[in-house]
């Protein structure tokens, strides 16, 4: 691996040669959007990377919330991950259709939960069949796992703390979201939902961090940081639609070494779907 790559993004070779290895474990955590007409748990039961075994966002998640797939609590997070087979200690690599797309999400709450060897695999599951890589289609049945949880409160930021962000501008607000819908352009699409951006944020679309599914180097993250107003040395704040590919900018921070980032799980269909939170159209 060249220095200039994430040291949490592993190619398809390797993952390929680890394939079978003890206490290596690979999870499909495909997910789309519904304009995408694509089914992860389809295409997963269809072909996956041998021995990979599935992660619904929308079942491993706070059931209680009205808001989508939102961070579980540990203890279920737990139950869930040790009955696919997943322990704590194992080397856990994530990946999901397009590449870098919903595995960075999975990747950052495996972290978040307290697991210390996760990646994300390049190019995912459409980039592993264009190379003509081995598929399965038997469903494993993996021997049940513990998984003990060591769960970091400070990776995820509450309605409250973000209220409190925006007011005071106490953190820098990354937005994933397209464009168009952080100006206001675009409607969203979860209907009766405002479009707009919280003030301050900056847009940092989540397409914009990868090329064919792959994972920029690290020399262009730092550039796209800077180039959209963003101040490494200082504490940030990452949100998107649903808490989904906000962690896709979290994974460009940790792999440029930023450490005092968090993920608004609320993200916007939290503040966008109120009318007591502030919202502002255009460009800034």
């Amino acid at each position: 691996m060249s220095n200039d790559k994430s040291k949490f993004v592993v190619s398809a070779d390797w993952v390929e040669k680890q394939l079978g290895a003890p206490e290596f474990r690979i999870v499909d955590t495909s997910w789309y959007l519904p304009a995408q007409n694509r089914n992860g748990a389809a295409e997963y039961a269809s072909g996956h990377v041998p021995g990979a075994v599935f992660f619904d966002q929308d079942v491993i998640a706070d059931h209680s919330s009205a808001l989508p797939h939102t961070l579980p609590s540990p203890a279920f997070f737990a139950t869930e991950v040790g009955k696919l087979g997943i322990s704590d200690t194992d080397t856990i690599v994530v990946y999901d259709g397009p590449g870098i797309f919903t595995a960075p999400r999975v990747w950052w709450l495996f972290r978040t939960m307290g697991a210390k060897n996760v990646f994300v695999m390049d190019g995912g599951i459409d980039g592993w069949k264009k190379e003509g890589r081995p598929l399965q289609t038997d469903l494993p049945e993996p021997a049940p796992a513990v998984f003990h949880t060591n769960f970091n409160p400070y990776a995820v930021t509450s309605f409250e703390e973000m209220r409190g962000i925006v007011s005071t501008k106490s953190k820098q607000i990354a937005d994933a979201r397209g464009a168009g819908r952080f100006t206001g352009d675009e409607a969203e699409p979860r209907a009766g939902m405002r479009s707009g951006h919280m003030p301050g944020a900056k847009s940092m679309p989540s397409g914009t961090f990868s090329v064919d599914g792959k994972f920029k180097d690290l020399t262009s993250l730092r550039q796209h940081f800077e180039d959209s107003g963003i101040d490494l040395s200082k504490p940030v704040v990452t949100s998107c639609g649903s808490g989904i590919t906000a962690a896709i900018i979290t994974l460009a921070l940790a792999s440029l070494g930023h450490e005092n980032n968090t993920v608004y799980d609320g993200s916007w269909s939290q503040w966008g779907g109120r009318d007591d939170t502030p919202v502002v159209t255009g460009k800034d």
